[in-house]
């Protein structure tokens, strides 16, 4: 699973808690993998080295929500600005 942000809901022993991992910075990712009943959810440059990492027992792991940066629309873009008008 891969992703700009992910949400973990973990069950805490009486109380569920919410943990968020975000790419902090452009070009980032976040990336979850599982092993050893363990649940690791890692922050990565684009060369793949981590950045940060969360690890969490699989057991107390209630949902895991991939949630993506929201993508914009050509016309909701910010505009480079270019030379000012000509004189008239």
């Amino acid at each position: 699973m891969k992703g700009d942000s992910v949400e973990i809901v973990v069950d805490a022993g009486g109380e569920i808690r919410t943990y968020q991992v975000v790419a902090t910075r452009a070009g980032r990712r976040v990336e979850v993998s599982t092993g050893r009943g363990v649940v690791e959810v890692t922050e990565v440059t684009r060369s793949g080295t981590p950045v940060r990492t969360a690890r969490f027992m699989a057991n107390r792991v209630v949902a895991l929500v991939e949630q993506p940066a929201p993508r914009l629309l050509p016309e909701d873009r910010p505009r480079r600005a270019g030379p000012p008008p000509a004189p008239s």
